[in-house]
Formats: structure tokens, sequence, C-alpha cells
């Protein structure tokens, strides 16, 4: 298979006249010959390891989804790969700059409105990181401390849900992505990092010194992770579906989950130590694409 990266901005030009065709998907990318494939550089799931190279459990889940079209098409499909953010990944599925994307999407009620998702491959929990010597241990100690998440995550909504629920006042930061989030934990200027807990999990196995953070606390929320796929676009969404079915059936994504969060994985070799939760092990032996609301997230 053949590999490039494309900017988002060039995708942009032709976007309005491709996105014209709206709703076949699958011929678009047989077409150009190659898919737009929407990846993340920070997220727990997806990663960058600099110089154009995307890796992680849904990259690699997301290339053999591209492998299975091109043979559905006749040919070998390129990937150009785009690299999006939580703020801009649904415009981005709605006007075609990507054709569908792996990242660490949450499939909610909200989404649904306007876009699709294929079945569930991951079911996160959100969880809290800080220091190591940090004393915050649950989401009550967070009173009166400074909280950082990403924008345009559903961990902005949980965390107010949360602080409403326990009666606590703390000061919220947004990053613009995972990374600067991160970094603002590493840097002192919060006090913990609210997200997925692969994502934190993710952040501090590639930082300078993992040894200094660790992730606390009761799981806030517990959310269903899936491909997000254009609005309506059944033929694109019963292929990736297929495609992913095939992967759980022959055992190919217990593997790659195996190999991304339980291996030592680059740049640090360092191990994320994650077994399979009964939640994602139910979510491949059934597969679906229920929203979190039906997970008993209130």
């Amino acid at each position: 298979m053949f590999k490039h990266i494309i900017a988002i901005s060039a995708l942009a030009l032709a976007a309005g006249a491709a996105f014209a065709q709206a709703g076949d998907t699958l011929a678009r990318i047989e077409s150009r010959g190659a898919v737009n494939l929407g990846v993340r550089d920070s997220s727990g799931l997806a990663f960058a390891l600099g110089s154009g190279k995307y890796v992680g459990f849904h990259t690699e889940m997301a290339e053999r989804i591209v492998d299975d079209l091109g043979k559905r098409a006749g040919k070998p499909l390129k990937i150009n790969y785009v690299l999006i953010t939580s703020a801009n990944r649904i415009q981005l599925i709605q006007n075609g700059t990507i054709d569908f994307e792996c990242g660490s999407t949450t499939n909610n009620l909200a989404r649904q409105r306007d876009v699709d998702f294929a079945y569930t491959t991951y079911v996160e929990e959100i969880r809290t990181a800080v220091r190591a010597d940090s004393p915050i241990k649950s989401v009550r100690d967070l009173d009166g401390k400074t909280v950082v998440t990403t924008t345009g995550t559903t961990s902005v909504q949980t965390l107010r849900k949360n602080e409403r629920a326990q009666g606590i006042d703390f000061k919220t930061l947004t990053g613009k992505d995972h990374a600067d989030s991160f970094l603002l934990l590493e840097s002192g200027r919060a006090d913990a990092f609210v997200m997925d807990g692969s994502i934190l999990a993710q952040n501090i196995a590639v930082s300078k010194n993992p040894k200094d953070y660790k992730i606390v606390g009761e799981v806030l929320s517990t959310e269903p992770i899936a491909c997000m796929l254009p609005k309506g676009d059944d033929k694109l969404r019963g292929a990736v579906n297929e495609s992913i079915a095939r992967q759980i059936k022959d055992g190919s994504l217990e593997k790659l989950y195996d190999k991304w969060f339980m291996q030592p994985i680059p740049p640090r070799n360092v191990s994320l130590n994650m077994p399979v939760s009964e939640s994602t092990k139910y979510a491949w032996e059934h597969p679906n694409d229920k929203p979190m609301e039906d997970y008993g997230n209130k």
C-alpha cells in the first residue's frame, strides 16, 4: 500500500466539488484511488512519531480497513493521512475533506445528529492524571484546583457534570489538543488532566519522565469509541463495519490491541499496561454502534 501525507488546506480546496456527490464516499475513494483518512497525533488510540509517521491501535486498524476497501475496489488504495483535532474533526467529515476517521472519538447522541459511527472498537473510561507527588486522589480533591481537558471533547461536559454533582468548584483550562493539555499539567499550570484513560496513559508513556505522573480516582464516565463516518452513507458504513467484523472474527483486532496496549510502544518503548476491559470485550463479541448514553452515563 502506498502512503503519503496531504495537508488539510490542499484537500479542502477540492472538498466542495467532491462533496457535491454526497452519499457515495466509496465511489469517490475508488475514483481517486486513495482514502483521505483522519488521524490524531496525541491520542491513546492514534498518535504521531514525527516525520509524518502515524501509528497506534486505531490507526493500524484503519489501515487494515483501507486494505479491505482496496480488495472491494479491485486495486490497492493509497492513504492520505490528514491530521485532525477534537475541534475540527466533525467539520472535516461534513465537508468531505476526510472520508472517515479512526482516532479517539466518542459515539454519542449529539454527534449522531451530524455524523455516523462504525461499530464500537474500544470502550473508554474517563479518568484523571496528576503529577506523582500530587495529593489529588479523587474528583472531590479537585475542589479549588485547576483542571485541564481538551477542547471539543466529551470530557468537558463530564467535568462540568461532576463539578455540579460533587458540589465542588475548580478552575477549568482547555488545551487545543491532547498534547497541549498534557503540557499544561507537565508545566504545573494545571493540577490535573481529565481525559480518556488511554489518552492519559499514552501521553504519560511518551513524556520525558513517565514516572513523574499517575492516573488516579474513580471512573468519571464510560464511553464507546468508534470510527466516525459521513452521515447517511450506508455503503461506506457497511464496508467499514464488514472490515471491523472480519478483524474481530479472525482475532487480528485482539492481537493489535495487545501490540499497542500491552507491549512496549515507541518512541520510549514503554508499555501502557492496559489489559482489554470487559466492556471492550463485550463490544467485540456483540458488534454494535450504541451511543454513550446507552452505557449508563447520566
